[in-house]
């Protein structure tokens, strides 16, 4: 990828029970306490699992979505003569009144030039990040604000606990032994992508950039992974052929690892097809672990959590760690933070339907 075509952040924000803002997200992860807890906002004494990763003064999603995408421009140092062309693309839950609270979000925060909407479930926010960036690339946009929102809620919960995917002991656990399922958390975010070009008009300074990014789909199974993991190895050797890297440059994996058995199976196995025997060296870490399972806006809210590790040269834990799985042979991060030794990290996302992501981000 030609470096004046590459797809630079300028500015992050993110809300998730870790707290909110940027630091407070950089503080839980390296913290590596987990934020579950009972669920208060509505009840579960019907259901077999009761805990989530929730924040206890939530707002409405439009009010938390206006407030993310705001902080995120402020962070950019873009103020309303330069919101006027950018573009919105939001990933939410698939309701349809999802272009509404699009255009509504947009008017709120004056981003005059169109929106698009994503409600491809759980790799929604990655696929949106991925469209800005390739829309950068091509000369078609100079900025796009990409934002997602999840907020857990009594439906997806029902329908998560009623297929026994959440975690019955209250904790995730990625890629471990004895791993139960995954777990819903709150997750609002936003970023704003622009051009080499647009940030140097305005004398802005890039976080990080979208060095490279591939969608795949399996057509393997509506709900289950493909357990040869083709699908997501394709995405990764897609992202880092774009950004013209090898493997090795990989420095740290967020992966999509849910704690459920099959898919953190599927995904060790994608990882050392697309990675060979870099695979058994990079380090690896779900953030689900920590922030939860925010569904269309997991994709973003790891990305956040991803650039800002990268940038603090720290990254984190693995949380809710018993013991090596032998179908998960990776080098997972299990005790403490580890040094960042690369500039360059990959976020990997995966969604029922067979669909897969992979982010390649690099530092400035």
């Amino acid at each position: 990828m030609v470096e004046s075509r590459t797809a630079q952040l300028t500015g992050v924000h993110a809300v998730s029970a870790l707290g909110r803002g940027a630091d407070a997200q950089l503080a839980g992860v390296l913290a590596g306490v987990p934020a579950f807890g009972p669920v208060r906002r509505f009840d579960t004494a019907a259901r077999r699992v009761t805990v989530a990763a929730t924040l206890p003064d939530v707002g409405p999603l439009l009010d938390e979505l206006a407030a993310a995408v705001d902080a995120a421009c402020q962070a950019a140092d873009l103020g309303r003569s330069h919101r006027s062309d950018c573009a919105l693309l939001l990933a939410v839950h698939g309701a349809p009144d999802a272009p509404a609270l699009a255009r509504q979000l947009a008017t709120r925060n004056g981003l005059g030039g169109g929106t698009r909407v994503y409600t491809s479930a759980c790799v929604s926010a990655s696929t949106a990040v991925a469209d800005a960036a390739a829309l950068i690339a091509r000369g078609d946009l100079d900025r796009a604000v990409v934002a997602a929102g999840y907020l857990v809620e009594p439906d997806q919960f029902a329908l998560f606990d009623a297929g026994r995917a959440l975690a019955v002991d209250g904790a995730v656990r990625p890629f471990s032994t004895g791993r139960r399922g995954l777990l819903l958390g709150d997750g609002v975010a936003a970023v704003v992508l622009e051009s080499h070009a647009a940030i140097r008009r305005r004398g802005a300074e890039p976080v990080a950039s979208v060095a490279g990014w591939a969608r795949t789909g399996d057509a393997f199974h509506p709900c289950q992974p493909d357990p040869t993991g083709a699908g997501l190895a394709r995405a990764v050797g897609g992202a880092l052929r774009r950004a013209g890297l090898p493997p090795e440059a990989v420095g740290y994996v967020n992966a999509n690892a849910t704690g459920t058995a099959q898919s953190d199976a599927s995904e060790a196995t994608a990882l050392r097809q697309a990675l060979g025997e870099h695979a058994s060296r990079v380090p690896v870490s779900s953030t689900k672990a920590l922030h939860g399972h925010a569904l269309e806006a997991s994709g973003l809210l790891e990305l956040v959590v991803t650039v800002l590790a990268l940038r603090d040269g720290k990254l984190p834990v693995n949380a809710g760690w018993l013991g090596r799985d032998e179908h998960c042979p990776l080098n997972v991060i299990t005790t403490a933070p580890h040094p960042a030794t690369t500039p360059h990290a990959l976020t990997l996302n995966a969604a029922f339907g067979g669909a897969n992501t992979a982010l390649l981000i690099g530092l400035p």
